[in-house]
């Protein structure tokens, strides 16, 4: 099977991104998986579906799936690419796109300078809608990981988000903390896990 395909990246941030407007597209998690290993496939965080858009007041579709070969509902960098991908690729003129997404739509624009911005809506910060498995909603939370507990502000923006205030980025546990946030209980869908320094 041939399938063509464009690589992109916005804020480091690097994407598969497949073009379903014009050609078929049904891989499998696994099939997703392949392209995503960066030693024996193309290589990516995330692969990018642009798809049909199924509603009349919508341009496209908008599909994303992580590394894993799994759904995920939202990715602002991804969103991004996308804009740019479909004026690039003639898939449209317009300069602001209504794309649906499984969160809802997004509404990417490409300004005069060619940069593109995007509204993904307002945060979300209730409990059940992020999802997160909480009895109350709280400003701050503390959540066990690895035996020590880290303090934490939780959202959606689409997507669920764990972030947590560290003094310095580059020393942060992204590698070894991330992940077990990313799987932690308290996140039924799991979570990405951001780490935040304040200038």
């Amino acid at each position: 099977m041939k399938l063509r395909f464009t690589k992109m990246h916005g804020q480091g941030n690097d994407f598969v991104v497949i073009n379903a407007v014009q050609q078929p597209f049904s891989l499998t998690p696994s099939q997703i998986r392949r392209i995503a290993d960066r030693h024996f496939g193309v290589g990516c965080d995330q692969l990018l579906v642009v798809d049909p858009a199924r509603n009349a007041d919508s341009d496209f579709g908008y599909r994303i799936f992580n590394a894993d070969g799994g759904e995920v509902e939202q990715c602002g960098n991804g969103s991004r690419c996308f804009a740019r991908f479909v004026r690039e690729e003639g898939l449209t003129s317009k300069t602001e796109i209504r794309v649906e997404t499984v969160s809802g739509i997004i509404v990417p624009k490409i300004e005069d300078n060619g940069d593109v911005t995007v509204n993904m809506g307002a945060p979300r910060f209730v409990p059940a809608q992020i999802p997160f498995d909480v009895p109350a909603q709280q400003r701050e939370y503390s959540l066990a990981v690895n035996g020590t507990t880290r303090t934490i502000a939780a959202l959606s923006m689409g997507n669920p988000h764990a972030v947590q205030i560290v003094a310095d980025v580059d020393s942060a546990p992204v590698t070894s903390e991330g992940p077990l946030i990313e799987h932690h209980p308290s996140f039924p869908r799991r979570v990405n896990a951001g780490f935040c320094a304040v200038w």
